[in-house]
This record gives C-alpha cells, sequence and structure tokens, in this order.
C-alpha cells in the first residue's frame, strides 16, 4: 500500500450455518478455502467462490477451539475439548486417526518440524510424534491454562502464553525452557511471531497488545491499549506489514507492523461486522480477511492493501 493511500475495507460475505460460538478458524488447501468450527462442535469446510454453501466435513460429539491444517499431507488436526487429538485425512473426508489426551479443554494447536505441539487447560503442553501419532513428551510448568502457541523457524524457538499471564520461550532443538516473564496482568490469549523475525507481539485478557524485542531478550518494546476488552486474536498479513487484533468488544482493527500505528477499526456500526466477540481472523493471500465470532457467523472481508 502506497504512502498516504486509505485503507479500505469491504464486507464480501457473511457465512451462517453454525449452531453456536465459532471458535476455531484454519486455512484450507488454497487461498479459495476455509475450514471453522466451535461450541456446536462442526467442521465446516467453506470456499469463497460458493459463499452460499458450507460443507459439513465431521460433528464432533464436544465443542473444538483449535485447528491445525498440514496441508502436505492433506490433514486437519481437531482439538476435542475433553477428549484429545483428531486427524481427518481430506483427502478421502474420514478420520485417520486419533489420540486420547484427557477431559480437559485444549485451546491450540501447531506443528515444529516433526512434532505436534497442543496447549492443554490443565497448563501442560503435550508433544506428539507427528508420523507415529504418539505423545513423546509432556511439559508441566504451570497449573494455569496454556492458551496458545506460536514458532519461530527463525529462531527455533516456540513461544507459550499461559492464563497466569506469562509467556514462557521453549528452546525446540532441546525442549528446554528458555525463558520467562509475566507478560499481561491476565490471561495471554494470543501470540504470533513476526514474520520479520524482529518481534514477539503478543495479546491478552487486559485489553492490550505489548511488543517484544527478540534480539533483547523479549524486552518490551512498547504497550498499545487496543481494545475495549479482552484481545483474543492477531495475525500478520502474509506480506508481514501488516497485522489485525480480534476483540471482544466486538472489533477488528488492522496495525501498521512497522510502526504499529492503528489504520482501521471495523465494527458493526460502520461496517456491518460482528455483533458479538470477534474470537479468531485468518489473512489470505488474495488480501481477504475472514474473522469468526460468538455471534455464530463467519465475515469476509476485502481490503485494497498492496493494490498499486
Amino acid at each position: 500500500m502506497k504512502i498516504g493511500k486509505s485503507l479500505l475495507v469491504q464486507k464480501k460475505a457473511q457465512y451462517t450455518g453454525h449452531r453456536d460460538c465459532v471458535y476455531a478458524l484454519e486455512q484450507g488447501a488454497n487461498e479459495h478455502t476455509f475450514f471453522s468450527s466451535g461450541g456446536d462442535g462442526f467442521l465446516v469446510g467453506w470456499d469463497l467462490r460458493k459463499p452460499d454453501t458450507g460443507q459439513l466435513m465431521a460433528q464432533i460429539p464436544s465443542s473444538v477451539y483449535a485447528l491445525y491444517h498440514h496441508k502436505p499431507s492433506q490433514t486437519l488436526f481437531v482439538g476435542q475439548n475433553g477428549d484429545g487429538l483428531h486427524a481427518i485425512d481430506l483427502a478421502q473426508n474420514k478420520e485417520a486417526k486419533s489420540l486420547h489426551l484427557g477431559s480437559f479443554l485444549i485451546f491450540d494447536i501447531t506443528l515444529v518440524v516433526d512434532t505436534l505441539v497442543v496447549a492443554a487447560e490443565n497448563g501442560n503442553i503435550y508433544l506428539v510424534d507427528f508420523q507415529f501419532f504418539t505423545i513423546k513428551n509432556i511439559f508441566s510448568f504451570s497449573d494455569k491454562s496454556a492458551r496458545c502457541l506460536a514458532f519461530s523457524r527463525v529462531h527455533n524457538q516456540l513461544a507459550v502464553g499461559y492464563s497466569d499471564g506469562f509467556i514462557r520461550i521453549f528452546d525446540t532443538d532441546t525442549w528446554t525452557l528458555a525463558q520467562q516473564w509475566q507478560a499481561h496482568d491476565l490471561s495471554v490469549f494470543t501470540l504470533q511471531y513476526s514474520p520479520c523475525g524482529r518481534w514477539l507481539v503478543s495479546g491478552g485478557r487486559d485489553a492490550k497488545i505489548r511488543v517484544w524485542d527478540i534480539a533483547q531478550k523479549y524486552a518490551e518494546n512498547q504497550m498499545i491499549a487496543a481494545h475495549l476488552f479482552a484481545v483474543n486474536h492477531l495475525v500478520y498479513a502474509p506480506d508481514g506489514a501488516y497485522f489485525a487484533s480480534a476483540s471482544m468488544d466486538k472489533t477488528i482493527k488492522i496495525w501498521n507492523a512497522a510502526n504499529f500505528q492503528l489504520l482501521k477499526v471495523i465494527d458493526k456500526a460502520r461496517y456491518g461486522g460482528h455483533g458479538s466477540s470477534v474470537n479468531k481472523l485468518l489473512w489470505l493471500e488474495n488480501r481477504q480477511i475472514v474473522s469468526v465470532s460468538d455471534d455464530k457467523s463467519a465475515i469476509v472481508w476485502g481490503t485494497n492493501l498492496w493494490e498499486e
């Protein structure tokens, strides 16, 4: 986006079909598709080219907070609250395998090389062998929930945000605790490493976004009083020039990633946005942003970012 050019946002489509709050959102096989799930346990596949219909992939017996799509193997990993991890073969549209973990909530899933990492309500971090789908190790550094995960391939570090307000950094070569600090007054709900490799950005129940300088041993660079209520999710644009935040205050905000200045507030009054908490965001390669909410819907937003 050229300097001085206005950021334009347009509501492109709104997807309804979920019967409860939508908590989980994940990229599909290409920039036109995505998956959603939530309190109703419906796992739905959506196609931006067919906004009127969604494909019910599976119905999970309990709520879902976490999804992870491994594109090379066409496998969608689903965290079933109160049970464990399920792997769905998207090519055959059937469950390939499952792993019982315990009767607790699963808040996040990510992949670190050949290891699936699961953040759980009981404070544990589960390391699951990707190939054999067995537990390799379990880490416990807090009796409070592990809420969110972010992996940096640049630094070979995994950041974990907890309900005790701490961020804990793990060296993924040795799986040892490298650093920990009190990052937020309340729960840390979301973490993202910047694509440039310089920053770790966090958001939490305290409605703040905080920026941590990795080269300075994660010293705080700045604190942003970003929202009125909890920051539920942060996501970077594919080119790393922007990031967006989703909040319990029903808004989405778009920020300049270079100077952390606010560029746009997307709300219901001005843009026909969500009527309740915005829980998760997905920034697609085609300049579109997908958001999901407690209002049981997903909205696709078009932007003019990257246009000449």
